[in-house]
């Protein structure tokens, strides 16, 4: 049945999973199929991370940086995307990731991956929002008086920030309407960008896809510290498809909004990874055969992109693509603004954010939106945007120490429930798939492979930025307070006695926001 046959009987047995799981229809279960795959494709949106990470493809190692790194990133992030849509489909809940941790492991993972996969989020967003600051300032900037300067970035990031908060606000439709249209927007745009490069391309050397060079150091505009090593160069231009080729896990944290969400949710992680990864890797390899000078090109370092645009397109083209593209990026961050918020809202539900987690629970009967959760999330995001500014070492782009952070968070918050569903599967804990599922031996052999993604992913973001100190920091934190206070208070989602315990809880939520089973 597809989520636009959404009749009682499927609306029924999307409520009797939820209740299944202890939790009521609080949220609006208004999104289609397609608006769960817009909001992930939204989300990895190829026009922001693609663009703004691209001289992470050339100044490292050349052509190949993109015409083969990007294959072998995209095929990193797949294998998280087929693991994670095996799990969605059995437990479809908003703020996915915890409740698997919990459900899976035990209560300590869920809590553990609930912090990482929050911090991950806030840190994205700011990542997004950043870069889309950056985009402006090169694109725009120079029209209206915009330098770029740290505190114009911070103010910039505050500004569309709150937009997206207000947008998320009023709810799910809008926000659905909105990435639905740049899911169309981002094909469109796309599609132009790369018939504009091929057709002004001052010549076409194929070559270039699979062409290794070192433009480590100041040959790559210092994008990438000097290395006489190709292979740890290969690595590190991983970076931009593992870097944009992130937050489908949007898809799982808008379960409960969701129509058909068994089916949808793990259509919409796959499917957003691979259409992603199909035409971001046209889009990138189109760029790089545009190119009028790789040696030239690759000094530029994050200016690359702006560069290889102002040397081939006419003015009118590139400004329009211009628009549509920052019409995009803005729209991702809207986008990441739901999935933080919903991960935000389904850990305080269960009681996750001590002294606080009643308020950040709290659904709005008139938007049916976690309305304090998005603000809470939109406030951390500018917060962490001033400290990373106030932390950054010489010279180094705010979007650096962003991303890196991200990617660590991020992906370490996506392993935990992993592999806790890998040796759950088939158990007590898992007895039986849901509807979307790989055969046993290929689900297993794929998350055992997300596991050495998950490696290769430490070893390029962490020496980067201090993020090791961070991330162990965080860890050492994370596993003091555990001992001293939440092992004792937080019991994790509801299970067994718990869950039928809460029917009246259940149907009092449901009818405190309209809703009607």
């Amino acid at each position: 049945m597809s989520s636009d046959d959404y009749n009682d009987s499927a609306k029924h047995e999307d409520l009797k999973v939820l209740h299944g799981m202890g939790y009521a229809q609080e949220l609006s279960r208004s999104m289609s199929k397609f608006s769960n795959f817009a909001i992930s494709f939204s989300i990895i949106c190829i026009l922001s991370g693609g663009i703004n990470s691209f001289a992470q493809a050339v100044s490292s190692v050349g052509g190949a940086g993109g015409g083969i790194g990007w294959i072998v990133g995209a095929a990193l992030s797949g294998m998280f995307a087929l693991s994670m849509a095996q799990i969605a489909s059995a437990f479809p809940t908003a703020g996915g990731l915890y409740h698997w941790g919990s459900i899976l492991g035990n209560r300590f993972w869920g809590w553990l991956t609930a912090w990482l996969n929050l911090l991950g989020l806030i840190t994205v967003l700011g990542a997004i929002n950043i870069g889309t600051a950056y985009f402006f300032t090169g694109t725009f900037g120079p029209m209206v008086g915009f330098g770029g300067t740290d505190w114009e970035i911070v103010g910039f990031v505050a500004v569309i920030t709150v937009i997206q908060a207000i947008f998320n606000h009023i709810g799910i439709k809008a926000t659905t309407f909105l990435t639905d249209i740049s899911g169309y927007i981002i094909f469109a745009t796309t599609a132009v960008l790369v018939l504009a490069c091929l057709y002004y391309a001052p010549a076409i050397d194929i070559s270039r896809l699979w062409t290794f060079k070192n433009y480590s150091g100041a040959a790559g505009g210092e994008v990438f510290p000097q290395s006489d090593s190709i292979g740890y160069l290969f690595l590190l231009c991983l970076l931009l498809p593992v870097y944009t080729i992130t937050g489908y896990d949007a898809s799982a944290h808008t379960s409960e909004e969701t129509k058909n969400a068994a089916h949808s949710v793990p259509r919409g992680i796959v499917s957003s990874v691979f259409w992603s990864a199909i035409v971001g890797w046209i889009m990138i390899c189109a760029i790089i055969l545009a190119i009028p000078d790789m040696d030239a090109a690759a000094a530029q370092g994050w200016g690359v992109f702006f560069g290889t645009m102002d040397a081939i397109l006419p003015s009118g083209l590139k400004l329009a693509l211009y628009f549509f593209i920052l019409i995009t990026q803005l729209l991702c961050g809207l986008a990441t603004v739901t999935s933080a918020s919903r991960m935000l809202f389904a850990f305080s539900r269960d009681d996750g954010v001590p002294g606080f987690s009643k308020p950040l629970a709290t659904v709005s009967p008139k938007y049916r939106t976690p309305v304090n959760a998005i603000w809470t999330a939109t406030v951390l995001c500018i917060l962490y945007v001033v400290l990373a500014l106030s932390i950054k070492v010489g010279e180094t782009s705010i979007y650096v120490i962003v991303v890196n952070s991200t990617l660590v968070f991020l992906f370490l918050s996506f392993t935990i429930p992993l592999i806790a569903g890998m040796f759950a599967y088939g158990g007590p804990k898992w007895p039986t798939p849901g509807p979307w599922a790989m055969s046993t031996g290929l689900y297993k052999l794929v998350t055992v492979l997300s596991v050495v993604g998950m490696a290769v992913i430490l070893f390029i973001a962490v020496p980067n930025e201090r993020v090791l100190y961070v991330v162990l920091g965080f860890i050492a934190i994370a596993l003091v307070v555990w001992v001293l206070v939440e092992n004792r208070r937080f019991e994790g989602p509801p299970t067994g006695d718990r869950i039928a315990a809460r029917k009246a809880v259940i149907a009092a939520a449901e009818a405190a926001v309209g809703e009607k089973g």
